[in-house]
């Protein structure tokens, strides 16, 4: 049975719902984050080398990772459900945003949420000034620009079709999911893009999502 190691409001309950909607029976070990890093704990250093979460076990298998894990799940445990059909534009979609959802966007959100602690941290007060403007400037000639865009981009996809791949839900509108709730709980991001709330209002809907919901535990983005 596979077990997920679930770190509380974190990327790995995609896991726990791509795992809902396929209906294989797995486990969770849960992890609280550090009260004052907001890491994950030590406790996830014996199950994978690089102590982050999302990780499965299967078995003796182990699979760190977000798009590895659901490349071995879907591999593993789909069927052909929750991929295209044969249609060759749908596949190449897929593929692109298997790879997109944490190789493009989510290193923005991340970059972003950190140059934003920089600016509240803790500080000498003759460093403020500097450390404020830093961030500023790499907000405004970099991260806000490109956060921009890329969010534009996601926008203008979801207004082709109901889904990233079509019209049908695959397992990319999963790990899609985590980039949008996260633009929607920083305040503002997805004001004038109505395809974007939509999507949430979508997911927000589906039984297996409240499952894991349910089986997860706290998770501060959810689209419920």
């Amino acid at each position: 049975m596979i077990t997920v190691h679930h770190l509380e409001n974190s990327r790995s309950q995609r896991i726990l719902w791509l795992l809902e909607e396929l209906g294989v029976d797995y486990e969770i070990q849960h992890y609280e984050r550090d009260k004052k890093t907001s890491l994950a704990p030590q406790a996830l250093f014996n199950v994978h080398p690089l102590g982050k979460s999302p990780v499965i076990t299967d078995g003796d298998v182990t699979v760190a990772e977000t798009g590895a894990i659901f490349e071995y799940v879907m591999d593993q445990y789909a069927d052909g459900r929750l991929r295209p059909g044969d249609d060759a534009a749908a596949k190449r979609a897929y593929t692109y945003w298997l790879h997109y959802a944490e190789g493009t966007i989510m290193p923005l959100m991340v970059m972003s949420l950190i140059f934003n602690k920089i600016e509240t941290a803790p500080m000498p007060f003759f460093v403020k000034p500097i450390a404020k403007g830093i961030v500023r400037e790499v907000n405004k000639s970099y991260l806000g620009p490109n956060m921009e865009r890329n969010l534009e981009f996601i926008e203008a996809s979801l207004s082709q079709s109901t889904w990233f791949t079509g019209q049908e839900m695959t397992a990319v509108d999963i790990l899609m999911s985590f980039p949008i709730e996260a633009a929607a709980a920083r305040g503002g991001l997805l004001d004038g893009r109505p395809k974007m709330k939509a999507f949430l209002t979508r997911i927000g809907t589906l039984p297996a999502y409240r499952r894991a919901l349910e089986r997860g535990g706290d998770y501060a983005y959810a689209a419920i």
